[in-house]
């Protein structure tokens, strides 16, 4: 850089601004030999220039031997600053990346992750609540009594903090779980707890049953373990459990997956009645149930039917639930229960793999739920929900309603739009993407949902849910043509 006749100082051109950049990120090994370098558009709106700025910097680094465009791929980095002057290649960490058993998530939900942390976007995406629901205040004084009673801490034992499984066993039998502490295990949220069960209970080669859609289509997590999803069929009521039958075949070693409450994506809530018969059938076909339950307390008008876990008199249930959805994901806290010798496997699991969630969020999560406030907290979530939900029904009766068809949710984060039109999926959510706003387009929870999106009104503002959903009624008018 260098000073002009005022003594200010002379930034260098933008294409230079971008080689720095660029050699910094190689020389530093953040981007080793065989990375893909973001794309020219990525590198346009970071430096805030036209793509031809962008080419210009990219063709010196090609012309210094560092970078390279690759048919199908991107620009890759084949050399570094060291490479240039050593006689023996450092290891290719593309490499071991490529070769490594867990399997990359979809390109398009690596993009969501990725842009859900910008705060520029409209998050019609996001399935957590909005930073204006976080109770601040509250969580300064749980934490000020927390650490004012903190005496030395460490490793806690197997199963988690004591204190903390009594209050969930307090709480699930607010509906209808009846589960000692012995019989509760604490893990890093709902997502440690899947992992656990897909190592330490599973074997490869097993089939994991699941509605379709389904979050668990969005993961790898149980294809990277061996194993294999089948789509089981919905309706109004739910799962159909009749579709097990058919599946099933008697083969031991599966597992059901099931949200019954607001499931993601599509916000349905399982009926009572669907539920018993659900049980009934997997009890017949002695097939085990993961139930995911982490939407519960979300619930709008009444609420939903008891668990299947409140109904489980063998402990074919294990019942996964969290605080990520209803106070904070930031604590990452959740909990698995199930019979004793299920959470005896998965703790030693654990243990090999973490030696135990984080010993002060216990804590912190045992003060919220034993003091009362994590129940009026949930109340005040509930009302927060509502009011966001009846704008977004607002918003898209007003702009969206020759456009797509909904249901509208009772409970949960989600509404399942279905576009009438036939689009291009990827058109729609890049064209979004490009004006700012994050959608989850329906065929990352299963190909069959191509022309659906999933929207969530926990997270953008109710300024924003009005406006995303003015500008997608937009940009989907404009690819139906």
């Amino acid at each position: 850089m260098s000073r002009n006749g005022t003594g200010t100082v002379k930034q260098p051109p933008k294409y230079k601004q971008i080689i720095v950049y660029i050699k910094e990120k190689i020389s530093a090994g953040e981007w080793p030999i065989g990375s893909v370098i973001p794309s020219q558009r990525e590198l346009a709106t970071m430096f805030g220039v036209n793509r031809s700025t962008v080419i210009t910097a990219l063709e010196e680094l090609m012309a210094d031997g560092l970078i390279e465009g690759k048919m199908g791929m991107g620009t890759v980095v084949i050399n570094n600053t060291w490479m240039l002057l050593a006689t023996n290649p450092p290891p290719d960490w593309n490499e071991y990346v490529q070769s490594g058993n867990h399997k990359p998530s979809q390109a398009a939900v690596q993009e969501i992750n990725r842009d859900e942390s910008n705060q520029s976007f409209i998050q019609l995406s996001k399935g957590e609540l909005s930073p204006d629901i976080f109770p601040l205040e509250t969580m300064k004084g749980v934490l000020r009594r927390v650490t004012e009673n903190l005496g030395t801490f460490g490793y806690e034992e197997p199963r988690g903090f004591l204190p903390l499984r009594q209050a969930l066993s307090d709480y699930v039998k607010t509906f209808g779980i009846d589960a000692s502490p012995s019989s509760i295990l604490i893990v890093s949220g709902g997502l440690q707890a899947l992992q656990l069960i897909s190592v330490g209970l599973l074997h490869r080669g097993s089939t994991v049953l699941l509605e379709r859609p389904s979050y668990l289509y969005s993961l790898h997590l149980f294809q990277s373990a061996g194993m294999k999803l089948s789509g089981l069929p919905m309706d109004k009521q739910g799962l159909l459990p009749g579709a097990i039958t058919a599946q099933k075949k008697q083969k031991k070693g599966d597992i059901l997956y099931t949200i019954p409450c607001f499931h993601n994506p599509t916000g349905l809530l399982m009926t009572e009645k669907r539920r018993l018969e659900l049980l009934r059938v997997c009890e017949e076909e002695r097939l085990p149930i993961m139930e995911d339950d982490i939407y519960r307390e979300l619930w709008f008008d009444e609420p939903p039917p008891p668990p299947l876990k409140a109904r489980d008199k063998h402990g074919h249930v294990l019942y996964l639930g969290s605080l990520s959805k209803t106070l904070t994901p930031g604590l990452r806290i959740g909990w698995v229960i199930g019979p004793e010798l299920v959470i005896d496997r998965l703790s030693d699991i654990k243990m090999q793999t973490d030696y135990g969630s984080s010993s002060l969020s216990q804590r912190v999560a045992a003060e919220w739920l034993s003091s009362g406030l994590y129940s009026e907290h949930v109340h005040m979530v509930r009302e927060e929900l509502r009011v966001r939900k009846a704008a977004a029904l607002h918003a898209l009766e007003r702009y969206m309603n020759e456009l797509a068809t909904w249901q509208i949710p009772v409970g949960g984060f989600f509404i399942w739009l279905k576009i009438n039109a036939k689009v291009s999926m990827l058109e729609l959510f890049s064209k979004a993407s490009r004006q700012g706003i994050l959608l989850n387009p329906g065929n990352i929870y299963a190909q069959e949902t191509d022309g659906y999106l999933r929207l969530s009104y926990a997270y953008a503002s109710l300024s924003d849910l009005e406006r995303g959903i003015r500008q997608l009624s937009q940009i989907v008018a404009s690819l139906s043509k």
